[in-house]
């Protein structure tokens, strides 16, 4: 599945919803859903900063495409860490720079999420995105 696609099939997903009420509990269910993190990758060097929590995301290069592993100690940020996966995880490099997150705008993710989370959520992208531009340059 491309990446615009996973993006259309989210947005797809979230327009079910009638409220943002039900969309949050879906953020959040999706977030327990994510695979166990190990404890020893929760170092300073994949810590985001920008977050209201605590987040962390190890990326490593798998042939073409790049693997993040990512977790939080929130609910909520869980479930926006598990949005990202969808669309970016097991990606080429050049599949993820190239691509434009305009399922935030089209989610409302940017309008329903309190400052705080908003930029942790730009934090975590602002990760991917260097991620990927970091494997571009290593070939």
């Amino acid at each position: 599945m491309s990446i615009q696609q996973a993006q259309a099939d989210l947005i797809e997903e979230f327009s079910l919803f009638d409220n943002w009420m039900d969309r949050y509990q879906y953020i959040i269910d999706m977030g327990k859903q994510l695979p166990t993190f190990p404890e020893d990758l929760k170092t300073p060097e994949t810590k985001i900063d920008g977050c209201q929590s605590n987040v962390w995301i190890h990326h490593e290069r798998q042939g073409e495409a790049v693997h993040f592993d990512a977790t939080s100690d929130a609910a909520i940020v869980s479930g926006l860490i598990a949005v990202l996966m969808r669309i970016y995880n097991d990606r080429s490099p050049d599949e993820i720079a190239e691509t434009t997150p305009h399922f935030l705008e089209e989610l409302g993710l940017d309008k329903h999420l309190s400052p705080t989370r908003a930029n942790g959520l730009h934090a975590m992208l602002t990760r991917i995105y260097g991620v990927a531009e970091q494997e571009r340059l290593a070939g």
